[in-house]
């Protein structure tokens, strides 16, 4: 929880600074599904692209297949170029449902009010951010900011992420006070995803990066990364993060109570074959309160108005 005094900090800072859009229209009329009587179009939906492709339509193809066993009205995942694009797809009415990262979420949920966060991954709770560097920085793994990482090249990952973008830039800011991360490094670059972040500064293109530890973990786990070349110096404190996000609309096309049993087959989920390609143990429900802490954040950085 970002360190019980830090986020203490932020908790309180939420609270000192502290257009819905109709339903989408169906995407392929042929396949609405009759219920009770009237034709029920797909409901759909898409998640930040915060690693590569292939990935994204492995976990999100089989989130889609489920959630129509589980809901019994037929589901459809649509991809998104950009972290942006996520957030205008759900405000637009494009989607109704995404998964979205802790400050997209923030994002999204303002700009549709009566917006729901429904369900987090377990590990979101008190997610974690990585600093990583290229080997020939000579740079160690220490329990303390990194404050050697000043004068070096420095990637984030997309410029909305909350794990590559929002808490790093926080963390920054905390270590030189005063400093934009402009003021701090050589050259600042913005990746657009985790799995690209860790093969820049993989490759030296970067000497240093901020990375989802999941991503991290997960590409790891299947030989992305070379230990030779790249590894963790720093360890976040931990934050709110990723979570499933739905319209406030949602029951206008699908009935009284779908809000709740969407929650229902997310937080359901026990299969490994979906809950691995997301680097999650499980699903649990959430609310928008969990994520106020980062409207503080993003209010103190700059990026959130």
């Amino acid at each position: 929880m970002l360190g019980s005094g830090l986020w203490g900090r932020l908790a309180l800072g939420a609270c000192a600074a502290l257009a819905a859009a109709g339903p989408a229209r169906a995407q392929e009329r042929g396949q609405e599904r009759v219920q009770e009587g009237r034709a029920v179009p797909p409901l759909v939906f898409t998640g930040i692209p915060d690693q590569d492709e292939s990935r994204l339509v492995e976990r999100f193809g089989k989130v889609a297949a489920y959630l129509e066993s589980r809901l019994g009205v037929p589901v459809r995942y649509i991809p998104v170029k950009s972290y942006p694009a996520a957030v205008t797809a759900f405000t637009n009415g494009q989607v109704q449902l995404a998964w979205f990262g802790g400050f997209t979420g923030v994002q999204a949920r303002k700009a549709v009010p009566g917006s729901q966060a429904i369900a987090q991954g377990a590990e979101d709770a008190a997610f974690k951010t990585y600093v990583i560097a290229n080997a020939a920085t000579g740079l160690k793994r220490g329990t303390d900011f990194p404050k050697d990482i000043r004068g070096k090249t420095f990637t984030f990952g997309a410029r909305a992420s909350t794990s590559g973008r929002l808490m790093p830039e926080y963390f920054i800011r905390q270590a030189f006070p005063g400093k934009a991360p402009e003021q701090v490094f050589a050259r600042v670059g913005f990746s657009g995803d985790h799995t690209r972040t860790i093969q820049l500064v993989q490759s030296g293109a970067f000497a240093v990066g901020a990375v989802d530890y999941s991503v991290w973990d997960l590409d790891t786990k299947a030989g992305k990364v070379d230990p030779e070349a790249v590894s963790v110096i720093w360890e976040s404190p931990t934050f709110p993060d990723y979570q499933w996000t739905v319209r406030g609309d949602v029951e206008q096309t699908y009935g009284a109570g779908f809000m709740e049993r969407l929650r229902s087959a997310l937080t359901g989920i026990t299969d490994p074959a979906i809950l691995e390609p997301f680097g999650r143990s499980q699903f649990i429900p959430v609310t928008n309160a969990a994520y106020e802490p980062l409207v503080a954040v993003g209010r103190s950085t700059g990026l959130l108005d």
